[in-house]
């Protein structure tokens, strides 16, 4: 009896340890979230730099609307479908990669990295398509095909007319298989390898990427350019732009020009005005930084041809149109420390984290107990054909009997898993799919390909058990699993709850507008046409056409035809509905009905003409149709919420609530 008290006594203190170690903070319809739960998503999301007892009630109250969506999330089964599961599945898969990589390699390769993007290389490229999963007689045609392409250029025929013959890249009908300058990660690594250890001049060895099988000739090797923001102005073009509207297109550009380097005029105000850019215009044709290889060469050039910040080129012609393009800023390549997490980032999604994947792989084995048996590796050396070996499917009959352990890993904890002759029959069973060989069969090396492959499973099997194990083994990473998976059942419950259904509902959003329509007012406004003037003559010729425009009928696009005939840049006209400070010339323009005002500044003179005062005015749905979405949108929630807190009891331990740090 006393023994038993013990145990139970000796149960009861694991359990407080336990409790104490990592205690319930909050509960949500009965499911628990522990401080260290909480902890970890806090100080993830708390921007603020100092910590105080409202900070943390105020963030846990948005964590207990959060957890409230989560719970009826999963009362309706949602964390049980395949879409939920997949999708987590995927999150996963990206979420395990930084904990299933080697520290010490990775540093060196963000090292490498960083060493290779001091040069930017030139070089032009032949590839032989070959699909990544491909291995066998596909393989060794495509390097045969390669082999021949070097050998021709090696005895002297010219690359760019080989690669025409050869190459299966499509753009090399346009660049005879010119790639033009580019730096370390912007290439697959075995291509930027090849580029970066290749001599200026020199053709490479054959090389595999996921691509196919390449070579490439290095044609040059210069410092780095460093980085470049510019702004510019852009006259579109087409192929189909001849004649008139070619020599129009040229002309408006050059007349744009003359108005920067003549006059003076800021590039940024003529950007917003003329540029035909729409995605940089608004912003006075401000595009984002960039480095070689990021724009088309003939734009690349002409910007990093000009020598300090605010010079301006002259016209240049791209694919896409004309252009003008300023200097705003130019940064050498920066520091190592600077650029140390861009790089990491950009390495950990790269092929050349393989390297760190061997050094991982050897670090499973040796925390995991590995233990291999040859000899039931190469029994499979006797049963398996060439031409089996070729074609990726070995008959399975030939495996009956064979179904011992090739290998396996041993945890300290007493997780395991072993990989069985019947897995590797299977696997090589199953590879790919008989294809009619064609040409003669190459010879192949059986031993070899055996190795190749049953080393390809070892370092799968040995991902895979670290892989399993991470939330075991990672508290990190198990909190951070949990994170998302909480986060995709909020974002498809609140998406049917509130997003989609305050955009599908179209009689409450109706409802909700009409009871809150005087939250989304017009100010007074004036129904206007501006006529904006180059210069005083043209000032008279627009006065004189607007005396008889009603008498005419002529129509804005007229009048821009009548005046624009010597420059495309003479007259603007806008028209539509206005408030006073929404244009600048139509604040300084006399505020009444049937009124024409002449307004003039530093920039120019514009006739203002008011056909309309429109008095204050609730909005029409469809005006303010987004904003109305988004604050019914907010309205669906608060009502949600509401009645999540009367459905699911929620309790909140105060004691563990001060342990937040």
């Amino acid at each position: 009896m006393r023994k038993i008290v013990f145990v139970l006594l000796g149960i009861s203190m694991l359990s407080l340890n336990a409790q104490e170690a990592d205690p319930i903070l909050l509960t949500v319809g009965g499911k628990d979230v522990t401080l260290s739960e909480f902890n970890a998503i806090y100080n993830k999301n708390n921007n603020k730099t100092e910590q105080t007892e409202a900070s943390v009630k105020e963030y846990l109250e948005l964590y207990t609307k959060f957890k409230l969506k989560v719970r009826e999330a999963e009362e309706l089964g949602l964390d049980t479908m395949s879409t939920f599961k997949e999708e987590l599945a995927g999150y996963r898969k990206q979420l395990a990669q930084p904990y299933l990589t080697d520290k010490e390699v990775t540093e060196k390769l963000i090292k490498e990295v960083y060493e290779r993007m001091k040069y930017d290389v030139r070089g032009m490229h032949i590839l032989i398509n070959l699909p990544a999963e491909a291995y066998g007689k596909d393989t060794v045609e495509a390097y045969n095909k390669i082999v021949k392409a070097r050998e021709r250029i090696i005895k002297g025929e010219d690359f760019e007319k080989v690669a025409k013959e050869v190459s299966e890249d499509p753009s090399v009908s346009k660049n005879g298989g010119d790639l033009g300058y580019f730096t370390a990660l912007r290439m697959v690594y075995p291509f930027e390898v090849a580029a970066y250890t290749t001599k200026v001049g020199d053709v490479s060895h054959p090389l595999r990427t996921r691509f196919g099988y390449h070579i490439l000739k290095v044609t040059d090797k210069r410092p780095a350019k460093g980085e470049i923001k510019t702004a510019h102005i852009m006259i579109k073009t087409t192929e189909s732009d001849t004649g008139e509207v070619a020599k129009a297109k040229e002309q408006k550009i050059n007349e744009i020009y003359e108005l920067l380097i003549k006059e003076n005029q800021d590039f940024a105000t003529l950007a917003k005005q003329y540029s035909e850019d729409q995605s940089s215009a608004s912003k006075g044709g401000e595009l984002p930084v960039f480095n070689a290889g990021k724009m088309i060469e003939s734009f690349e050039n002409a910007a990093f041809a000009l020598e300090k910040d605010g010079d301006i080129s002259k016209p240049i012609k791209t694919e896409f149109g004309w252009h003008i393009i300023k200097r705003l800023s130019y940064q050498p390549l920066g520091t190592y420390e600077d650029l140390y997490n861009s790089i990491k980032q950009k390495v950990s999604k790269d092929a050349r984290s393989n390297k760190s994947k061997e050094a991982l792989v050897k670090k499973i084995k040796d925390e995991n107990n590995f233990k291999e048996y040859l000899a039931e590796r190469n029994d499979f050396y006797k049963i398996i054909t060439e031409d089996e070996l070729l074609d990726g499917n070995m008959n399975i009959d030939k495996a009956k009997g064979l179904n011992k352990v090739m290998f396996g890993f041993y945890a300290k904890d007493g997780d395991k898993v072993e990989y069985t002759q019947t897995d590797f029959a299977n696997f090589l069973a199953n590879r790919a799919s008989p294809a009619k060989r064609i040409g003669p069969k190459p010879t192949i090396d059986i031993k070899t390909i055996i190795n190749l492959l049953y080393q390809q499973k070892v370092e799968e099997t040995a991902i895979q058990f670290k892989d399993n194990r991470l939330p075991k083994t990672n508290d990190e990473f198990r909190l951070l699993m949990q994170e998302y998976r909480d986060g995709i059942l909020l974002f498809d419950l609140t998406d049917k709850k509130v997003w989609s259904k305050a955009v599908k509902d179209t009689t409450g959003l109706k409802e909700f507008y009409e009871k809150n329509k005087e939250k989304y007012m017009w100010e007074e406004r004036a129904n206007a046409t501006i006529y904006i003037c180059s210069n005083d003559e043209v000032v008279k010729k627009v006065t004189k056409i607007l005396k008889v425009k009603l008498k005419k009928g002529y129509s804005s696009s007229d009048i821009l035809k009548m005046i624009n005939t010597d420059s495309q840049l003479d007259l603007t006209i806008k028209e539509g509905k206005f408030t006073k400070n929404e244009n600048e010339y139509l604040a300084k323009a006399t505020w009444e009905e049937l009124t024409v005002s002449t307004v003039k500044d530093e920039k120019g003179t514009a006739i203002v003409v008011i056909h309309e005062i429109l008095p204050p005015a609730p909005k029409e749905l469809d005006e303010v149709r987004g904003l109305v979405t988004s604050d019914y949108q907010n309205f669906l929630e608060e009502e949600w919420v509401k009645s999540l807190k009367e459905k699911y009891k929620v309790t909140v331990n105060n004691e563990v609530l001060k342990l937040v740090k």
